[in-house]
């Protein structure tokens, strides 16, 4: 007999996520204290190890969010030649192993400001030129 009350999805190419708003706000203020730590490690390493894991897990939905927007501009345009920059620095710091270290979630909180500043320059590409009416 099978029980289970889970689905598997099949999702390809992450619509599926990319309904889901991005829970900034919180995110943010973590990335503003863990960046406003200074001097020795205060926290066990669990805690550390916790806050890099929710970083990164946040940082993965970001990198996939500047993705889906770089992917609607031109490959020739500047903004979405920063957006492959910083989506390669992303992959290379999210494939470093977790350590319950200050540093290594500083690093995270450090990745996930850079992926919000460029979903906001891929967001301002994005929007549609605003049409200054003529005086007349």
């Amino acid at each position: 007999m099978h029980t289970s009350s889970h689905t598997v999805l099949y999702d390809p190419d992450g619509l599926i996520e990319a309904e889901l708003p991005l829970d900034r706000e919180p995110h943010e203020s973590l990335v503003t204290a863990v960046l406003a730590w200074t001097g020795e490690d205060t926290l066990a390493t669990r805690d550390y190890e916790q806050i890099a894991l929710q970083l990164t897990g946040h940082a993965r939905a970001l990198a996939a969010d500047v993705r889906r927007r770089a992917d609607q501009l031109p490959k020739s345009s500047g903004p979405w030649a920063l957006a492959a920059v910083v989506l390669r620095e992303a992959e290379g710091r999210l494939s470093a192993t977790l350590e319950g270290t200050v540093r290594c979630v500083q690093n995270r909180a450090r990745l996930v400001r850079a992926l919000y500043e460029r979903l906001d320059r891929l967001e301002a590409a994005l929007a549609p030129e605003r049409v200054v009416p003529s005086g007349g």
